[in-house]
């Protein structure tokens, strides 16, 4: 079941509209401000299925090993640990951007002829109803479509890089889904709406993948015409945030766009990334070639 938002719900309280419990809270209940870090916005690709949690073999066995490795490696690079997570996968599209407002989800195992321990992953992290009350009302406020879904659990954009990324699963997770239009100007747009969470300490997280062709992998003219797209899509990244915008909200007219997403949901989360990452140009933080097509990660810190 999905809850349509028609104006903002105040769920939040003082000048810095920071959150209720889990987060401290003062003795106004008011949650307090200090050592907050500011977090980025980043796009990371959630490789092939459950690919971190079997033996590959759909090419050499450490086909993922590099792609495990930089999420191994995520949280360090963090200024400091995440207060909540939100993560736009490209594994969940709805009418409005829909934030999953579940308190403890369930993961949903959104992928098919793997092997049957991998159906049997947990992940308990929590979720983060008042978050995602939040989210819902800061995408209200910029006249974009938004509702709540209490049911909706971790797909596997979600929890599968996530596992990875931070095993003690501790920290609270919402989920937010595509709008079905996958339009990239409205995404940017809701990039921009979200920003001010990166200020209260909360990671954005936009997964997904920079190459998505499932019939192009593993074939020999794939790797020439995948290294083009990523190439262009990592200057336009690097651009000014004017500049950024417009590149990536024409990103058809890149080289090969078409053959490396023939449906682009895998690189619309990007777009949301790239809307709240501020005015400073993002950068390439991870690149790799697993199964014969570039792929690449993007933090914006700006």
């Amino acid at each position: 079941m999905k809850l349509f938002l028609r104006q903002a719900h105040p769920i939040f309280c003082c000048e810095n509209n920071y959150f209720h419990p889990p987060f401290t809270a003062g003795p106004e209940g008011c949650a307090l401000s200090s050592a907050v870090s500011r977090q980025p916005a980043i796009f990371l690709p959630h490789g092939g299925g459950p690919c971190f949690f079997m033996d590959w073999t759909m090419g050499p066995p450490g086909t993922w090993h590099p792609t495990q490795r930089f999420l191994e490696g995520l949280a360090a690079t963090l200024p400091a640990p995440p207060r909540a997570i939100v993560v736009v996968s490209g594994h969940w599209e709805e009418t409005a951007f829909t934030a999953a407002s579940a308190a403890r989800p369930d993961l949903f195992f959104d992928y098919y002829g793997f092997p049957p321990h991998t159906y049997r992953l947990t992940w308990p992290a929590p979720g983060h109803p008042q978050l995602a009350d939040r989210i819902a009302a800061l995408l209200a406020q910029a006249g974009l479509p938004s509702a709540l879904d209490p049911a909706r659990g971790f797909d596997h954009g979600v929890f599968v890089p996530l596992k990875v990324a931070f095993p003690q699963a501790q920290i609270p997770v919402v989920p937010l889904s595509l709008s079905a239009t996958r339009d990239p100007a409205l995404h940017l747009a809701a990039g921009r709406a979200l920003a001010p969470l990166r200020d209260q300490g909360i990671l954005l997280i936009a997964s997904g993948m920079s190459f998505h062709n499932l019939r192009a992998y593993l074939r020999p003219k794939t790797v020439d015409r995948a290294r083009d797209f990523d190439a262009w899509l990592t200057d336009a990244v690097a651009s000014p945030a004017p500049q950024r915008d417009a590149l990536l909200a024409g990103w058809r007219q890149a080289p090969h766009a078409a053959f490396a997403h023939p449906r682009e949901e895998h690189l619309i989360p990007l777009l949301v990334a790239a809307g709240a990452g501020g005015q400073a140009p993002g950068r390439r933080i991870f690149t790799d070639e697993p199964m014969g097509a570039a792929i690449s990660a993007f933090r914006f810190d700006g």
